[in-house]
This record gives C-alpha cells, structure tokens and sequence, in this order.
C-alpha cells in the first residue's frame, strides 16, 4: 500500500487548504463583536460568581458592628458543540472534470463554515426575548424581571416595547445608568455599541451621527452624537430589534477546537474526502452588559 500513488488528496490539499481560509477569512467577522472570546481545554466551562457585599451602614457610638454575608450566584455551563461537514471527490472526476469545480468547492467550504459561525454567533440575539433559551436564572437572556440574589428584580429591556428613537434610546440609556449588582449597589455601566439589523441602519445613522436632534427645526444638539458605536449585523433576523452592548458585559463565547480544514484518502475506491470541523460553546453568565427591544412591531 506504500507504494501507492493514486491518493491525490496529498496533493492538493495544500492548495485546497489555502483556498479554504482564504474564504473563511474574505470579510471581517461580526459574531466576535458579540462576545468575549475565549478558549477551553475540557469538555465544557462552568461558569460561577458569588455576590459582594452590600452597602456599609452607619455604627452609632459604642454600638456593636453590623455583620454581612454574600451569597452564591446563577450558575452557567457552557458545553461544547460540534460542527462539521464534508465533501468528496471520485478519481474520475478529478482526471476528466473540465471546468475548475473541485477548486471551487473549498471556497465553498469556507463560506459556509463562516456563516455558521456568524448565525450562531447572532442567534444570542436573535433568541434574546425568546423563553425557549433560558440563563442561570431561569430568565430569556432579555427580560424586565431578571431575579436578583439579594431580592427583587431587574431589566434589561424596555419596560414598553418599541422602534429605536430619540425617545427609546434615551430611556435605554437610563435604565442602563440604573444597572445594579445582586446587593443593590450600582454597576455603573457604558453603553458602548450599538446593533441593528441592516434594514435599521440609514435611520441609526441619522439618530446617532447628526449634530442637531433629528426631525426637528430648532437648534437643538442632538444628546445622542457619539454616545455609542453603531455595528450592523447582517444576521439579525428582526429588522424593528436593536441592542446594546455595554463596556462590562457576560457573553461568552468559547472556542473548544478552531476550524479545521481535513483531507483523506479511500484507499479502495480512490476517493479523496474532505472535512471542515469545529468545536465551540456560547451563551451568556449574567445578562447585564446587554440591554435591547424587540421593537414596537
């Protein structure tokens, strides 16, 4: 069998590997907007948090110290998934195709590989309102009553549903300002960047970008110019939702195992195969960081 040389594979995987990459990487990724990237070694990552203190109260004179606690967080375990397709390739077809399709086809590859990675990544959002998708907390990833360890409840979405506007993002803004921890105590949180879908693009430009506020004939300075960063994600699928991410935020994304472009040979009928593979998990550990609608529709 050593002596064999019809295991074309070897050959052109070089080439078709290049290929590959080449269109995997031809734009600029979004998902990697979404999270914080990181990489793992096991199975799968737990993810824990314990709370602070709360806030120090006065102590009269001679009086005796107050005594606090913390207490355990929601936990979140983030397993790992495997993707991965393949293709193969006769000798027949290798010796007497004519018009370039085996070199097209890792350019292929490597498309969808990358808008598997970019739907993925955009599902966090895509599924933020959605019940089916549950945190630690039992709560959508958006919600207005997140329970808190300390007791109570708070949001990160509107309390009313509704388009981004002057009016919505402003309120977006405030219920951000009042972000706290479990205890009560401020988070104290930046809005940072801004993401529509692309249908909601032109009308973000104009609420973030214009000097002056917009639909309006007085002189006014528009309070929104360079507050955020608008992004345009390109596989949102709700054209009315908008999100906001923050400067501290808790979507993780872990990579188990990087795209792989694979070749093998069969060595009884002479096929060469080829595989693309990956392993990753995503999701989020805590929901504040990330405020958004689904719109008024």
């Amino acid at each position: 069998m050593g002596l064999v040389r019809d295991n074309f594979a070897d050959i052109l995987a070089p080439g078709f590997r290049q290929i590959f990459f080449e269109r995997f990487a031809e734009v600029p990724p979004e998902y990697t907007e979404l999270f914080n990237m990181n990489t793992s070694s096991v199975q799968y990552e737990d993810d824990s948090y314990v709370t602070d203190f709360g806030l120090i109260p006065r102590k009269a004179e001679s009086a005796g110290v107050t005594y606090d606690e913390v207490f355990q967080g929601y936990d979140k375990r983030y397993t790992h998934e495997t993707f991965s397709l393949a293709y193969r390739v006769s000798e027949e077809m290798a010796e007497d195709e004519r018009y370039g399709i085996m070199a097209k086809l890792p350019a292929s590859l490597g498309r969808s590989a990358r808008n598997t990675l970019e739907q993925e990544g955009a599902n966090l959002l895509n599924n933020a309102f959605s019940t089916s998708y549950l945190g630690g907390d039992g709560s959508a990833f958006m919600v207005t009553d997140h329970p808190l360890v300390g007791g109570g409840t708070q949001k990160n979405i509107l309390t009313t549903a509704a388009d981004l506007s002057e009016a919505s993002l402003k309120q977006a803004f405030i219920d951000i300002a009042a972000t706290t921890d479990d205890r009560g105590k401020l988070i104290r949180l930046m809005p940072k960047t801004l993401f529509v879908h692309p249908s909601g693009e032109w009308e973000a430009r104009k609420l973030l970008e214009s000097a002056q506020v917009i639909g309006s004939a007085n002189n006014d300075i528009n309070p929104a110019q360079g507050q955020v960063e608008l992004k345009v994600n390109h596989f949102l699928t709700d054209a009315d939702a908008w999100f906001i991410k923050c400067d501290t935020h808790e979507a993780n994304w872990f990579w188990r195992v990087l795209p792989d472009h694979q070749q093998a040979n069969d060595f009884d009928n002479g096929d060469a195969k080829f595989k693309i593979r990956f392993r990753f998990s995503k999701g989020w550990s805590l929901p504040w960081g990330w405020f958004g609608s689904p719109g008024a529709a």
